[in-house]
């Protein structure tokens, strides 16, 4: 097909044009993602695991004994755990990513092609009307104004169409880009599911080495006693912390309500079932007899957060073995409750709590129960019954 050459007639023709190649839809603008939360929760996680893998090679320097072992185990659960979720983060984000980059590769092949419809038309528009030179637009021009008019058009049109071509060219890129992404974070989020994989049979590993050496200690006699006379020992080694707590004078930002004015009433730690009691335990094949300074509290299925059951002052959380994670909460009037055997504090030292506050979380560090969560409450230093000053159920 031929094109005749037509005479520029109008003063508004190349106006005319450059609004025809105005490209009418303007480019989506997608808001980042705010990942400030994901970093701080990320730091934390990254220090929660350095912290567990500083705390196994302590614990490996130290004698071996059964509670050891336990505790170890325990530790080495919780660092598994911790980086099966470091990784589910992990792969949360690249997944996201994954998703953006899908959504945005048909977003950059319709503008590519509306871009190169735009290039088409300026060069079919050029070889239609031909090439303009400044002579010809003087002869043509009616009188100044005209000429002055029509030279801005024109060079409104050359800069439009180099813009169009440096955005094609742009857009080009950014495909090329986002489609290398798409499959960098291809291989990014498989990586993270084998990893995910592997953590979860390793954490599976540790899981049956705790249940062997549990059994073996409740079923081997030899084994139980050495047990128990540690445990003994630890128990002494609590009662001197709490000896010591007790001398320490506090005072609470607070008006405090006695802790004896709600026995009877106060709120349970954690939703469950009492595995272990209060007071003198027979032990049914080796009919040996140990005193329970505290109880042993199995939790219902979902239920993992520990909470305060009276407003206090944390005076202590950290390991101490036989009851792994401890936390040790001060109600004034020389009463402490006591919660062991945790996963995971959070609250830390020299925090104020309220009743009913998250403080922990439930694990099994230490425990010979599994995961359950060993409960104390203290008076002048001494264990008394918590199902006495717990709620009713």
């Amino acid at each position: 097909m031929k094109f005749r050459r037509k005479p520029l007639k109008k003063s508004h023709f190349l106006m005319g044009i450059f609004l025809i190649l105005t490209i009418a839809s303007s480019p989506g603008v997608f808001g980042q993602q705010d990942v400030t939360e994901y970093q701080k929760r990320l730091s934390n996680l990254s220090s929660q695991i350095y912290q567990l893998q500083k705390k196994i090679k302590e614990e490996e320097k130290k004698e071996s004994t059964f509670l050891s072992r336990l505790d170890r185990i325990g530790f080495k659960k919780n660092l598994i755990k911790k980086e099966i979720t470091l990784y589910t983060m992990q792969l949360g984000k690249t997944n996201r990513e994954l998703s953006a980059i899908k959504k945005n590769i048909p977003n950059l092949k319709t503008k590519l092609d509306k871009e190169k419809q735009s290039i088409e038309k300026i060069l079919i528009t050029m070889y239609k009307f031909g090439k303009f030179n400044s002579l010809q637009f003087m002869l043509q021009a009616e009188d100044v104004g005209t000429l002055i008019s029509e030279n801005k058009h024109l060079t409104l049109l050359a800069q439009y169409q180099e813009n169009i071509i440096a955005d094609y060219i742009k857009t080009l890129a950014q495909l090329k880009t986002a489609e290398e992404n798409l499959e960098t974070k291809k291989k990014e989020s498989s990586h993270l599911i084998q990893n995910t994989k592997q953590k979860r049979k390793e954490l599976e590993g540790q899981e049956s080495e705790s249940r062997a050496l549990i059994k073996q200690i409740k079923e081997n006699r030899k084994m139980f006693l050495q047990t128990l006379d540690e445990l003994n020992e630890r128990a002494q080694q609590l009662q001197l912390l709490i000896e010591k707590l007790h001398k320490e004078e506090i005072s609470f930002p607070f008006l405090l309500i006695p802790l004896y004015e709600k026995k009877g009433e106060l709120p349970w730690p954690i939703e469950g079932k009492v595995s272990t009691s209060f007071g003198p335990q027979r032990h049914p094949r080796f009919k040996t007899i140990t005193m329970n300074n505290g109880i042993e509290i199995s939790p219902s299925k979902n239920y993992m957060v520990i909470k305060s059951i009276h407003p206090g002052k944390v005076v202590y959380s950290d390991h101490l073995r036989g009851y792994g994670n401890l936390l040790i909460i001060d109600h004034g009037l020389t009463y402490h409750s006591l919660y062991g055997h945790l996963s995971e504090f959070l609250v830390k030292n020299g925090d104020f709590v309220k009743s009913k506050q998250p403080i922990a979380l439930v694990g099994d560090i230490g425990s010979l129960e599994g995961i359950s969560l060993y409960f104390e409450i203290r008076f002048k230093t001494k264990p008394v019954n918590p199902l006495q000053w717990l709620k009713r159920r």
